[in-house]
């Protein structure tokens, strides 16, 4: 692989709007991040605040020409469409509830989309939007940035090796504690954030904050599909209006069996995604807070112990590091990995190229249906005290 796959396709790299993100945005500065980590983007405009005066000035402070320091999103859509030199690329990070407009109003105008989860909040526009993606031709990827971590996508390759035989049981958790501290009353009136409204938030914060993670770590990994689920959601603080727990047992289209549960009101845990997958093999387990380690436990011999670029490292996790063996990648690099695969998909694409196989593991507008197919299903299941409802 060239050193930037991205410049030796297109002779530069690719031009990218942001939209949302701005001044003291957690997730905002992990997206840029992760777009100049591999120096395949170019950002070059944006609109990084619903406030006229904030957008600009945090565009000017980003660096960029004043004039591409948009202060509207269709503003800045048109525009770009217009130039010799506009954005081939926009980045969507922004409340739940306007995903599916800015994301729909940039492929209308022939711009790819990298988007950030979950990819909507009702079943209907992820199901138009999925559409729309398809006879557009044009690249859609969705951050769940858990999937770009290298050992995660060891896992993976492992699964599809054979390593693991025939799947058998699935568990994954995705644990905070970020809600559990019952002394602090929720926000309430004008102090809610958008978060805590379910109709900019969506219908279940813990299932769109994490639980979509959780259920997209388990279909990438396996290569799986939800069938079914028995669930429960709710809140386990008392008086608490908002989701901060969900838990399912899942049947899976193989027949597999699996249990899932989320929650951010466990106290004292930080940011515990786990997940252990088990076949007619062996066993994989891995956690996001020990992510340089996968442990491989084969049937009838003893465990095995997988790391970033060392033994056993299969070519789709070679793709996704970028130092050597003992040096650990994370929380960044997993999501500059997502960025750096969606910019070969998307140079290949302009430039009418096959792109790397390998750089075609980032999800997408159809994982994005999938995600929120699931969240709909097990709310579904717990107002139906617990029914078996399909995914």
């Amino acid at each position: 692989m060239s050193l930037n796959p991205v410049v030796s396709l297109l002779g530069r790299r690719l031009r990218l709007a942001l939209i949302g993100g701005g001044p003291g945005s957690f997730i905002g500065e992990m997206h840029r991040q992760a777009a100049r980590m591999d120096d395949r983007y170019e950002i070059v405009a944006s609109v990084l605040s619903s406030n006229p005066e904030r957008a600009k000035q945090a565009g000017v402070e980003l660096g960029l020409d004043p004039d591409r320091a948009y202060t509207t999103v269709p503003d800045m859509l048109a525009a770009e469409a217009a130039r010799e030199d506009g954005a081939d690329v926009v980045a969507i990070m922004t409340p739940n509830d306007s995903h599916f407009a800015y994301a729909t109003a940039a492929l209308d105008l022939g711009f790819d989309v990298i988007c950030d989860k979950p990819m909507t909040n009702t079943l209907a526009d992820a199901e138009d939007l999925h559409q729309k993606v398809v006879e557009s031709g044009l690249v859609f990827c969705l951050t769940h940035n858990y999937t770009g971590y290298p050992m995660v996508r060891q896992a993976k390759a492992m699964v599809d090796d054979g390593q693991l035989g025939i799947i058998r049981l699935v568990q994954v958790e995705y644990v905070q504690g970020g809600k559990a501290d019952e002394s602090k009353s929720d926000p309430t009136g004008d102090a809610v954030p958008w978060r805590y409204d379910p109709v900019l938030g969506g219908p279940s914060l813990v299932m769109g904050d994490i639980g979509t993670h959780a259920h997209n770590l388990v279909r990438f990994i396996t290569g799986l599909e939800v069938a079914e689920v028995t669930a429960e959601a709710g809140n386990i603080v008392p008086g608490r209006l908002i989701h901060d727990y969900a838990g399912a047992m899942l049947r899976f289209d193989n027949g597999a069996r699996g249990s899932f549960w989320v929650t951010q009101a466990a106290a004292g845990v930080e940011n515990c995604l786990r997940i252990r997958v088990s076949g007619t093999k062996g066993s994989l387990e891995w956690m996001q807070e020990v992510p340089q380690k996968l442990a491989f436990k084969p049937l009838n011999a003893p465990e095995q112990n997988r790391t970033p670029n060392g033994p056993g490292s299969l070519p789709l996790t070679k793709h996704s590091c970028r130092i050597v063996a003992g040096h650990p990648e994370g929380f960044p690099e997993g999501f500059a990995n997502i960025y750096a695969d969606a910019a070969e998909a998307i140079a290949a694409r302009r430039a009418g190229k096959e792109a790397n196989p390998l750089a075609l593991h980032f999800p997408n507008s159809w994982d994005g249906l999938l995600g929120v197919r699931f969240v709909q299903s097990v709310i579904q299941s717990s107002e139906d005290n617990g029914r078996w409802t399909a995914c």
